[in-house]
């Protein structure tokens, strides 16, 4: 089968750094811009990062329209969340957290010292993109450069990120998604959050997902993908499915950083991407049919 895509179409992938090959899709196609792509060097991948994959379907212009032609994917029905770890408490939105506003939960954070990760932090990471967008992309902690300049996902696993988003016609400037990690501060040398780093910072998370109230959730890399679902499966096993926060569908990927170590696993972050696209514009479609209330 043959796949065509108009001159916008391909020009929204190749931004994205995917390579179009006619008459190939899926797997073939994945497998065959593999074998021709040269092996560039580990300094030019970061360089230039881009998903080597052939993309499934085309991709709609903008976040909240429904999609112009149908992803090719099917849809999982929505699952429970997994297992739920013993590690850590489940968290609630008690006290004040839970009714806070924009204004008063960033300056909430910004004074935040629940935990020991305020002794080192030069700022916190609170969030950033359209604070009513349709999209909601959340990762795991901050690291250096994100402290420095108190974004998230910033460098090269950000510029990768904004390329994925870019081909879904999202960005964190122009609209239709808001960014944002578990944890707001920087764990000492990057390494892993604890559990109790996690809980201190859950009840911001969620009070920003309440406040967005986004159609999809993206949830990128382990920790994140663990601490949302409170699960300790691999994300390779949690992969292709619709999962649920707080009654919003969540779809879970590799996060960026990850995938400038691995390139070969940039076809299952572009399929996860389709995914969250199909399910999203289902999510608005459902919306659009509601009746309003009088």
């Amino acid at each position: 089968m043959s796949l065509d895509l108009d001159e916008r179409q391909q020009a929204m992938l190749a931004e994205m750094g995917i390579a179009w090959l006619p008459g190939l899709v899926g797997a073939q196609a994945a497998a065959a811009s593999a074998a021709a792509r040269p092996v560039a060097s580990p300094a030019a991948q970061a360089a230039a990062p881009g998903v080597v994959a052939s993309p499934p379907a085309a991709v709609p212009a903008a976040a909240r329209a429904p999609a112009s032609a149908p992803v090719p994917l099917s849809v999982p029905a929505a699952e429970p969340a997994p297992a739920v770890r013993t590690a850590a408490p489940e968290p609630t939105l008690a006290g004040p957290v839970a009714t806070l506003d924009w204004a008063s939960l960033a300056s909430t954070v910004a004074g935040c010292r629940a935990c020991g990760l305020c002794e080192g932090r030069r700022n916190t990471v609170f969030g950033v993109g359209d604070r009513q967008a349709g999209w909601m992309v959340v990762g795991e902690a901050p690291g250096e450069q994100e402290d420095l300049r108190g974004e998230p996902f910033v460098g090269p696993a950000g510029q990768l990120l904004d390329a994925m988003l870019r081909s879904l016609g999202l960005s964190r400037s122009g609209g239709g998604v808001y960014i944002a990690n578990v944890l707001k501060c920087r764990p000492p040398g990057n390494r892993n959050p604890e559990p109790a780093e996690v809980a201190s910072c859950e009840p911001f998370l969620r009070r920003q997902v309440e406040l967005v109230a986004p159609r999809i959730i993206l949830a990128l890399g382990r920790f994140a993908v663990q601490s949302l679902l409170r699960t300790d499966e691999p994300i390779g096993r949690l992969r292709g499915r619709v999962h649920q926060y707080q009654g919003i569908p969540l779809v879970v990927s590799y996060h960026p950083a990850y995938l400038l170590r691995n390139l070969p696993d940039k076809a299952k972050a572009w399929a996860d991407l389709c995914l969250a696209q199909q399910v999203a514009a289902q999510a608005q479609a459902g919306s659009a049919g509601r009746p309003t209330a009088a």
